[in-house]
């Protein structure tokens, strides 16, 4: 008798499982940042950093390029004694090793200052998310900008990218 109603409740539990009313939401995330006030910030501020480092970068390369022809210039008159023109090669390799730091100390600027200013945006995004989705009781909300997802049923899926949006503060 004990295993008749092991085997039914074994059998009815995912049957009680799958009649409950189960809500998903999904929202487009891409949709809801790019309207933030902070992510034009964001923007605005890696822009104006990204021009100060081209134009640094800039200036030394013209600095470099000015430097290099005035050493071509100077090797092909015979101008130069050996030794000036060797301590003058070696400038222009320090030049371009700096240079070449410069760049690469840049990239790493740009992507932490990236970083920097976008953590607290997704942070800010996905407490609203998470508010949103336990306001409304729903078990998922998909984000499908960050997740590919082919296929939504709105019927039984709710878009709420709107909500989180006015959970933010964006009309």
């Amino acid at each position: 008798m004990l295993k008749k109603i092991t085997i039914f409740i074994l059998l009815a539990l995912p049957m009680s499982v799958f009649a409950q009313n189960f809500k998903f939401g999904h929202i487009n995330a891409q949709e809801i940042i790019t309207v933030m006030p902070e992510f034009t910030k964001a923007q605005n501020d890696l822009q104006a950093l990204e021009k100060q480092l081209t134009d640094e970068l800039k200036r030394t390369q013209d600095e470099f390029n000015k430097k290099y022809q005035e050493f071509q210039q100077a090797i092909s008159k015979d101008s130069l004694p050996a030794n000036i023109a060797e301590r003058r090669q070696k400038e222009l390799q320090d030049m371009a090793q700096r240079q070449e730091q410069f760049q690469q100390d840049a990239a790493q600027q740009m992507q932490k200052a990236q970083a920097d200013l976008m953590t607290p945006i997704y942070k800010k995004l996905d407490d609203a998310i998470k508010a949103v989705g336990v306001s409304e009781g729903v078990i998922y909300i998909f984000d499908l900008a960050r997740t590919s997802i082919p296929y939504i049923n709105e019927s039984q899926s709710t878009n709420l990218t709107n909500k989180v949006k006015n959970q933010l503060g964006i009309k």
